[in-house]
């Protein structure tokens, strides 16, 4: 999961002004610093993440301290407290489709035996804002608030069908678009071609682009206007459902919760 500004973000940044703060834009960039900093970051690390001159990530990281938002340790290193989640919470209770779904979520997973969830659009990424997940040996670290690129994933195409062509092509001509697997589509206008197919039939399957053995299916979850504003993902392993199952039964169910979830007002 990459750092949500990088230091050639930051040096582009506008200066300060009337429509500028950018005394609050460094601190949002400092917290953003820590993400996969598993161990924190010194003061020269957050420097070095943000292009922030050390003296300012220093003064940064202890106003963060001073919030509660950080901690430092003995040995200099400082690390984001639990309190930040607070901030994220205050985004998730903005979303009414986040607290409608979450009983649909769980219903669909526990009726399947299989991972749910809801994801939104954020840039070249869908972002999961609920999620209902099932008792396996081995589990992923997905969880709310994670996310995963759009252009490769179920979800995240049923997502990119609310662009415009022309607000497509320019999304994912900006997006990285690695070769997760040998099955990866990154070419553009093969993507236009897959992600139109999606609009038409109105769900998403997509196998083995992100990982080997994965496979999710998705729908759109609409507002009164009909608008997409929401995916709904069922994910499975292939080696466990078969992809006949997953393209019948399974479907058939998501489909239904999707379509009662958009009614109730998407």
């Amino acid at each position: 999961m990459k750092q949500l500004w990088t230091a050639a973000d930051i040096a582009a940044w506008p200066k300060g002004g009337d429509g500028f703060v950018e005394a609050f834009a460094k601190g949002l960039a400092v917290m953003s610093a820590f993400e996969g900093a598993a161990g924190g970051l010194t003061i020269s690390e957050a420097a070095q993440r943000t292009g922030l001159p050390r003296a300012g990530a220093r003064r940064l990281l202890l106003t963060l301290v001073a919030l509660g938002l950080a901690r430092q340790d003995g040995d200099g290193r400082f690390a984001l407290t639990s309190r930040v989640l607070r901030l994220g919470y205050s985004y998730l209770s903005s979303l009414d489709i986040a607290e409608r779904a979450r009983p649909v979520v769980e219903a669909l997973s526990a009726a399947t035996n299989e991972t749910v969830a809801v994801s939104v659009l954020d840039g070249a990424e869908a972002t999961f804002v609920a999620r209902a997940d099932v008792a396996r040996i081995l589990r992923n670290r997905l969880s709310v608030g994670s996310r995963l690129p759009a252009f490769c994933t179920s979800m995240g195409r049923v997502l990119l069908t609310q662009l415009t062509p022309q607000a497509l092509r320019a999304r994912l001509a900006d997006a990285a678009r690695p070769a997760y697997t040998q099955h990866t589509i990154t070419d553009i206008a093969a993507l236009e071609r897959e992600i139109a197919g999606v609009r038409a039939r109105g769900w998403s399957l997509v196998c083995e682009e992100l990982e080997l053995g994965a496979c999710g299916i998705a729908a759109p979850i609409r507002d009164a206007e009909g608008a997409v504003v929401a995916a709904l993902n069922l994910s499975t392993n292939l080696g466990r459902t078969p992809r006949a199952m997953l393209e019948g039964e399974l479907l058939e169910k998501l489909l239904q919760a999707a379509e009662g979830l958009s009614a109730a007002g998407g």
